[in-house]
């Protein structure tokens, strides 16, 4: 079995420190070239497979982070992050501290997932600082208990394809994209500094092929 990108690159990054900053040895990336990860095209849900995975979560607290996830975007550590101020009733905004990037954002809230909030809110505690703090510990939930809870009802929704959170904001962003939103508010929606990485949606939405006809129905002029 060989040794992944990940951990070649890992390797690669230590020994090329090693050589030009402390030895300062030549390092020629031509001849010593980092190993190229493959990069497969991210799972996309279709509105249906997101309603049926909502339907089927009937923990109150799961359905409104799932919720959340679609509605903005967002990771499912900005998620478990949210505290109650986070959340703009009056402005359909949510608040987005502490990202992956260390800068804050804002992004949408629907009116449905603000419902979803709601009910969850009265039902489960009221809680006013953590918005989704765990059970036990009171603290933020651990994202694979997000994860697990995602995966059991993804199967009872009847999903066979492989569904992470990560789903959902690749989701949101495929679905705005279809709708006929500029990438680039997509691409401040989700925090990306790099617009390469937003781009990857225009490979996953079917916006792209939308109203471009196949040379092989193109008649020539006779």
């Amino acid at each position: 079995m060989g040794i992944l990108p990940e951990t070649y690159n890992h390797y690669y990054g230590a020994l090329r420190f090693l050589y030009k900053r402390v030895l300062k040895l030549n390092w020629d990336e031509d001849e010593i070239p980092r190993m190229k990860r493959d990069r497969s095209l991210p799972t996309v849900l279709s509105r249906q497979e997101v309603n049926a995975i909502l339907d089927a979560t009937k923990n109150l607290k799961y359905k409104a982070i799932f919720a959340v996830m679609y509605s903005g975007g967002l990771r499912v550590s900005e998620a478990t992050h949210l505290h109650y101020d986070d959340i703009s009733r009056s402005n359909h905004s949510i608040h987005i501290r502490n990202t992956k990037n260390r800068i804050d954002r804002y992004t949408i809230l629907a009116d449905r997932t603000l419902d979803i909030l709601t009910e969850y809110w009265f039902k489960c505690g009221k809680p006013r600082n953590i918005l989704f703090p765990s059970q036990t510990t009171g603290e933020y939930l651990d994202i694979s208990a997000v994860n697990q809870v995602l995966r059991r009802n993804s199967e009872r929704a009847g999903l066979v394809k492989h569904v992470t959170s990560h789903a959902f904001r690749h989701s949101f962003a495929s679905h705005l994209l279809e709708a006929g939103c500029d990438i680039k508010y997509i691409q401040a929606l989700l925090g990306h500094l790099d617009p390469k990485s937003t781009e990857i949606y225009l490979h996953v939405s079917n916006k792209t092929l939308l109203g471009i006809k196949s040379p092989f129905d193109v008649q020539e002029d006779s």
